[in-house]
Protein backbone atom coordinates (compact mmCIF):
# COMPACT_ATOMS: atom_id res chain seq x y z
CA UNK A 1 0.00 0.00 0.00
CA UNK A 2 1.62 3.48 -0.91
CA UNK A 3 0.73 6.18 1.21
CA UNK A 4 0.75 10.36 -0.48
CA UNK A 5 3.53 11.95 -0.27
CA UNK A 6 4.40 14.38 2.38
CA UNK A 7 6.36 17.45 2.20
CA UNK A 8 10.00 17.37 2.33
CA UNK A 9 10.98 18.17 5.85
CA UNK A 10 13.33 20.98 6.34
CA UNK A 11 16.79 19.65 7.58
CA UNK A 12 18.05 20.86 10.71
CA UNK A 13 20.31 23.64 9.11
CA UNK A 14 17.56 25.10 7.69
CA UNK A 15 15.22 25.53 10.60
CA UNK A 16 18.30 27.26 12.33
CA UNK A 17 18.62 29.75 9.66
CA UNK A 18 14.76 30.56 9.58
CA UNK A 19 14.90 31.30 13.63
CA UNK A 20 17.88 33.19 13.38
CA UNK A 21 16.39 35.72 10.37
CA UNK A 22 13.37 35.30 12.79
CA UNK A 23 15.35 36.96 15.60
CA UNK A 24 17.59 38.95 13.29
CA UNK A 25 13.76 40.99 11.92
CA UNK A 26 12.89 41.47 15.44
CA UNK A 27 15.55 43.05 16.67
CA UNK A 28 16.16 45.35 13.94
CA UNK A 29 12.45 46.17 14.87
CA UNK A 30 13.53 46.61 18.85
CA UNK A 31 16.81 48.41 17.95
CA UNK A 32 14.58 51.10 15.89
CA UNK A 33 12.73 51.49 18.41
CA UNK A 34 15.08 51.64 21.56
CA UNK A 35 18.15 51.41 20.12
CA UNK A 36 21.00 48.69 20.77
CA UNK A 37 21.95 49.39 24.15
CA UNK A 38 18.32 49.98 25.25
CA UNK A 39 16.63 47.16 23.79
CA UNK A 40 16.92 44.09 25.95
CA UNK A 41 16.97 40.42 25.26
CA UNK A 42 13.68 40.04 26.45
CA UNK A 43 12.17 42.87 24.03
CA UNK A 44 14.02 41.20 21.26
CA UNK A 45 12.29 37.68 22.58
CA UNK A 46 8.93 39.20 22.63
CA UNK A 47 8.96 40.59 19.78
CA UNK A 48 10.09 37.48 17.78
CA UNK A 49 7.82 35.22 19.65
CA UNK A 50 9.69 33.08 21.73
CA UNK A 51 11.64 32.80 24.80
CA UNK A 52 14.67 34.43 25.88
CA UNK A 53 16.90 31.02 26.29
CA UNK A 54 15.12 30.35 23.14
CA UNK A 55 16.95 33.38 21.48
CA UNK A 56 20.86 32.08 23.48
CA UNK A 57 20.67 28.85 20.96
CA UNK A 58 21.20 31.22 18.07
CA UNK A 59 23.12 34.33 19.61
CA UNK A 60 25.24 34.04 23.06
CA UNK A 61 24.79 38.07 23.48
CA UNK A 62 23.35 41.32 21.82
CA UNK A 63 26.90 41.83 20.13
CA UNK A 64 26.51 38.80 18.32
CA UNK A 65 23.40 39.73 16.94
CA UNK A 66 24.95 43.26 15.86
CA UNK A 67 28.03 40.99 14.22
CA UNK A 68 24.95 38.98 12.20
CA UNK A 69 23.96 42.54 11.19
CA UNK A 70 27.07 43.37 10.08
CA UNK A 71 27.62 39.94 8.07
CA UNK A 72 24.14 40.00 6.78
CA UNK A 73 25.11 43.89 4.70
CA UNK A 74 27.87 42.52 3.46
CA UNK A 75 26.52 40.31 2.04
CA UNK A 76 23.83 41.97 0.48
CA UNK A 77 26.21 44.34 -0.77
CA UNK A 78 28.37 41.77 -2.23
CA UNK A 79 25.11 40.58 -4.17
CA UNK A 80 24.84 43.70 -5.46
CA UNK A 81 28.31 44.13 -6.62
CA UNK A 82 27.89 40.67 -8.43
CA UNK A 83 25.09 41.70 -10.10
CA UNK A 84 26.48 44.51 -11.24
CA UNK A 85 29.16 42.86 -12.60
CA UNK A 86 27.27 41.10 -15.09
CA UNK A 87 25.80 43.86 -16.58
CA UNK A 88 27.11 45.24 -20.30
CA UNK A 89 28.23 47.76 -18.30
CA UNK A 90 28.31 48.22 -14.92
CA UNK A 91 29.30 51.91 -14.60
CA UNK A 92 26.83 52.82 -16.34
CA UNK A 93 24.04 50.47 -14.24
CA UNK A 94 24.90 52.15 -11.02
CA UNK A 95 23.52 55.51 -12.85
CA UNK A 96 20.39 53.31 -14.02
CA UNK A 97 20.02 51.80 -10.59
CA UNK A 98 20.35 55.73 -8.70
CA UNK A 99 16.62 55.37 -7.69
CA UNK A 100 16.66 52.30 -5.94
CA UNK A 101 19.96 53.00 -4.10
CA UNK A 102 18.24 56.11 -2.88
CA UNK A 103 14.83 54.18 -1.67
CA UNK A 104 16.92 51.77 0.17
CA UNK A 105 19.30 54.27 2.21
CA UNK A 106 16.11 55.77 3.06
CA UNK A 107 14.15 53.89 3.99
CA UNK A 108 13.67 54.14 7.97
CA UNK A 109 13.24 50.44 9.11
CA UNK A 110 16.78 49.41 7.45
CA UNK A 111 18.84 52.24 7.83
CA UNK A 112 18.58 52.36 11.59
CA UNK A 113 20.35 49.38 11.90
CA UNK A 114 23.82 50.20 10.07
CA UNK A 115 23.40 53.28 12.18
CA UNK A 116 23.51 51.31 15.44
CA UNK A 117 26.13 49.00 13.70
CA UNK A 118 28.24 52.23 13.08
CA UNK A 119 27.44 53.80 16.40
CA UNK A 120 28.83 50.56 18.68
CA UNK A 121 31.54 49.68 16.09
CA UNK A 122 32.97 53.41 17.61
CA UNK A 123 33.42 51.84 20.77
CA UNK A 124 33.51 48.41 20.37
CA UNK A 125 37.05 46.95 18.94
CA UNK A 126 35.51 43.47 17.62
CA UNK A 127 32.51 45.47 15.61
CA UNK A 128 34.71 48.26 14.27
CA UNK A 129 37.57 45.06 13.02
CA UNK A 130 34.36 42.95 11.84
CA UNK A 131 33.14 46.13 9.52
CA UNK A 132 36.28 47.06 8.15
CA UNK A 133 37.24 43.42 7.33
CA UNK A 134 33.97 42.87 5.38
CA UNK A 135 34.35 46.52 4.08
CA UNK A 136 37.56 45.37 2.22
CA UNK A 137 35.81 42.86 0.35
CA UNK A 138 33.19 44.95 -0.65
CA UNK A 139 35.80 47.32 -1.62
CA UNK A 140 37.68 45.56 -3.26
CA UNK A 141 34.61 43.77 -5.87
CA UNK A 142 33.78 48.04 -6.15
CA UNK A 143 37.01 48.86 -6.88
CA UNK A 144 37.42 46.37 -9.90
CA UNK A 145 34.21 47.01 -11.53
CA UNK A 146 35.32 50.83 -11.30
CA UNK A 147 38.90 50.13 -12.40
CA UNK A 148 37.81 47.74 -15.54
CA UNK A 149 34.70 50.36 -16.69
CA UNK A 150 37.54 53.21 -16.61
CA UNK A 151 39.72 51.22 -18.56
CA UNK A 152 37.39 50.73 -21.13
CA UNK A 153 36.90 54.27 -21.99
CA UNK A 154 40.50 55.03 -21.62
CA UNK A 155 40.54 56.55 -18.29
CA UNK A 156 42.87 56.75 -15.88
CA UNK A 157 43.20 53.97 -13.46
CA UNK A 158 45.80 54.80 -11.32
CA UNK A 159 46.03 54.43 -7.58
CA UNK A 160 45.47 56.80 -5.29
CA UNK A 161 42.86 58.69 -7.96
CA UNK A 162 40.25 54.88 -7.84
CA UNK A 163 41.11 55.24 -3.64
CA UNK A 164 39.69 59.09 -3.87
CA UNK A 165 36.83 58.15 -6.32
CA UNK A 166 36.24 54.95 -3.96
CA UNK A 167 35.92 56.57 -0.42
CA UNK A 168 33.82 59.48 -2.05
CA UNK A 169 31.48 57.19 -3.14
CA UNK A 170 31.18 54.82 -0.13
CA UNK A 171 30.45 58.12 2.10
CA UNK A 172 27.69 59.18 -0.25
CA UNK A 173 25.76 56.18 0.68
CA UNK A 174 26.90 55.78 4.18
CA UNK A 175 26.17 59.22 4.87
CA UNK A 176 22.50 59.83 3.17
CA UNK A 177 21.16 57.75 6.22
CA UNK A 178 22.61 60.49 8.47
CA UNK A 179 21.30 63.36 6.08
CA UNK A 180 17.74 61.91 6.79
CA UNK A 181 18.07 62.19 10.46
CA UNK A 182 18.65 66.24 9.64
CA UNK A 183 16.02 66.30 6.60
CA UNK A 184 13.66 63.46 6.59
CA UNK A 185 11.48 64.76 3.67
CA UNK A 186 14.16 65.25 1.06
CA UNK A 187 12.74 65.00 -2.27
CA UNK A 188 14.00 61.54 -3.55
CA UNK A 189 13.39 62.81 -7.59
CA UNK A 190 16.07 65.69 -7.15
CA UNK A 191 18.33 63.21 -4.72
CA UNK A 192 18.41 60.67 -7.89
CA UNK A 193 19.22 63.71 -10.30
CA UNK A 194 22.15 64.54 -8.18
CA UNK A 195 23.33 61.70 -7.57
CA UNK A 196 23.90 60.57 -11.27
CA UNK A 197 25.56 64.03 -11.78
CA UNK A 198 28.00 63.29 -8.92
CA UNK A 199 28.27 59.38 -9.43
CA UNK A 200 28.89 60.31 -13.59
CA UNK A 201 31.72 62.71 -12.69
CA UNK A 202 33.77 60.39 -10.63
CA UNK A 203 33.14 57.36 -12.20
CA UNK A 204 33.15 58.37 -16.13
CA UNK A 205 35.67 61.91 -15.91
Amino acid sequence: MTTAPTAKRRTDPERAQNRRNQVLEAAAVCFARSGFHGASMSEISKQAGMSAGHIYNYFDSKDAIILAFVDREAEYVSGLLRDLATREDPLEAILDDAHIHIDESLDPQPWTVPLEMFAEASRNPVIAAKLRENEEVSRTQLRALVKSGRESRQLPVDDVLLDGRLDTMISYFQGLSIRALYRPNMNRASLVEAFRVAMRALLMT
